[in-house]
């Protein structure tokens, strides 16, 4: 059984369409070896919603739902091949439906109801790794698990146009869990319309604080991938991952899941992290991100130095068995 659905309720964390605790269908689940992946959505989905329920949208092995927005996250992370080692993948759902300021308290219990969720994994799999990867008010939910959790309890978490604040992420990553683990933050210029609608709706915990996008602190475990800066796709290719350009010309909030080859790379993020290290990536792409609304407004920009990604050395070393599309195609 490569997925598991479980949903956030009232009674902590369930099986999806049931009141079941999930603990029992984990300790079955778990006995396939790899990595443990736990995925979570954002706004406007809801477990069971006829039209929006995330089990049959991106967090299905086939989504049901067809749309332009469904694309399977677990297979393009590597389940559902039938591998032995592929490892478990966990859908959850939380209700983010109604108003976005409904869908922002729920985010903030979710949250609480995802750590308890992992805190079951743990005491299954203490040595397994377990990731989080989170699209947009997702993001809310993934940081705000990080202070309930102790120290290695997650591996990466992986953010997608996320929507939160700088300042619950520095909560997070200041955090037992949140400081030992890696926090990657892929954004777009895509999504700054987002971004901004979301600081003019949402009260921000300080004055001044700024969208994920813009506001990620720095920190040795952090990292934010700009997709669309002119040198972040090059250098992604360089390293053995061909990604797409964006095919919206100014905004699309989907864009950093639902662009050709960007899976490629998340699995080797989340399956590989010993060889697709921070510090590699961090040598080679952008340091900074963007200024907002720089798709729609010209912003001077500096040149950078063409740095190779990896050494000689290192490229020969890892062609056996290390940073490539192939090798995490698995």
């Amino acid at each position: 059984m490569p997925l598991l659905q479980i949903d956030a309720t009232p009674l902590g964390p369930c099986l999806h369409g049931s009141e079941e605790a999930p603990l029992p269908s984990l300790r079955r689940a778990l006995v396939r070896p790899g990595p443990i992946i736990v995925m979570t959505h954002g706004f406007k989905y809801a477990p069971g919603h006829p039209a929006a329920c995330p089990h049959k949208h991106i967090l299905a092995l086939d989504p049901d739902i067809r749309t332009w927005k469904a694309k399977s996250w677990p297979r393009g992370l590597g389940f559902g091949a039938d591998r032995p080692d592929e490892g478990l993948a966990i859908g959850f759902g939380w209700s983010a439906r109604g108003t976005i300021w409904n869908a922002y308290r729920q985010a903030e219990r979710a949250g609480l109801c995802l750590a308890e969720l992992v805190t079951m994994i743990r005491r299954v799999a203490p040595d397994r790794p377990v990731h989080l990867v989170a699209h947009s008010m997702g993001a809310r939910v993934a940081l705000g698990a990080l202070p309930h959790l102790r120290a290695g309890a997650i591996g990466r978490v992986l953010l997608l146009n996320g929507a939160e604040y700088g300042t619950a992420a520095r909560a997070a990553i200041e955090s037992e869990a949140g400081h030992a683990a890696e926090i990657i933050s892929v954004t777009t210029r895509e999504n700054d319309l987002f971004d901004f609608l979301m600081e003019r709706l949402i009260s921000a915990p300080e004055h001044g604080d700024r969208s994920l996008a813009q506001a990620l602190p720095q920190r040795p475990n952090t990292l934010t991938v700009q997709l669309d800066h002119p040198d972040t796709l090059p250098s992604l290719e360089r390293a053995g991952f061909r990604v797409a350009p964006g095919r919206a010309r100014f905004y699309c909030h989907w864009s950093t899941y639902l662009r050709d080859g960007l899976f490629d790379f998340y699995r080797a993020l989340l399956r590989e992290p010993r060889h697709v290290t921070l510090s590699r990536l961090r040598a080679q792409l952008p340091d900074m991100p963007d200024p907002r609304w720089s798709r729609v407004l010209p912003w001077p920009r500096p040149a950078l130095p063409a740095w190779p990604f990896l050494s000689r050395a290192s490229q020969a070393g890892l062609s056996s068995g290390g940073i490539t599309s192939n090798t995490v195609n698995q």
